[in-house]
């Protein structure tokens, strides 16, 4: 089995970094909305030719790269998913 572990350049905030950066956040939300400005909500992910070639190779290289590998779940059923079995050995 592969170790799990987080994509290259990312990384997990803990609980009091977590808080401490909500509570910044709220405050600059907060202070633009008192302001009349509206908050919006874009897209994590964006299709591959929008962003290659446009940052030239280094760009291209901090781009992670999703690939569909199609309906995997299909070849599954509700056993799969049921919690109650002890699956593991």
């Amino acid at each position: 089995m592969e170790k799990l572990s987080i994509p290259k350049g990312t990384r997990d905030f803990g609980q009091i970094e977590s808080f401490r950066r909500k509570y910044i956040i709220e405050k600059i939300q907060s202070n633009f909305i008192k302001y009349g400005f509206a908050p919006i909500e874009t897209p994590t992910m964006e299709h591959l030719s929008v962003l290659t070639g446009k940052y030239g190779d280094e760009g291209d290289q901090l781009i992670f790269k999703v690939l569909n590998s199609g309906d995997f779940l299909k070849k599954t059923d509700s056993d799969d998913y049921d919690c109650t079995q002890n699956t593991f050995t």
